[in-house]
């Protein structure tokens, strides 16, 4: 998932690349491991590593929602979520 210009409220790259590395950690894979569609929950994602990771974007600025993450525990959906809430993000602090 790249970012571009003409792609607004899109997060960079680089932090889909932070996704896939944080969930990656949590589960004990390599992040190439994952596929964007693989069920993390499936992986060995459990309630509690998905809380943590919430509670670190949290505190990072990013207002995720557990239960929007918990709902489609895929990166491609996180991803969906997380340029939602940036976008969103960026529209109340324009």
């Amino acid at each position: 998932m790249e970012s571009t210009a003409d792609s607004p409220g899109r997060i960079p790259t680089e932090v889909s690349a932070a996704l896939r590395e944080a969930v990656a950690t949590m589960i004990g894979a390599q992040p190439d491991e994952i596929a964007p569609d693989a069920n993390l929950i499936h992986l060995g994602l459990g309630s509690l590593e998905m809380m943590r990771l919430v509670n670190r974007w949290r505190r990072d600025g990013l207002p995720v929602s557990f239960r929007a993450l918990a709902a489609e525990p895929t990166l491609d959906a996180w991803q969906r979520h997380f340029d939602t809430v940036a976008a969103e993000s960026g529209e109340a602090t324009a």
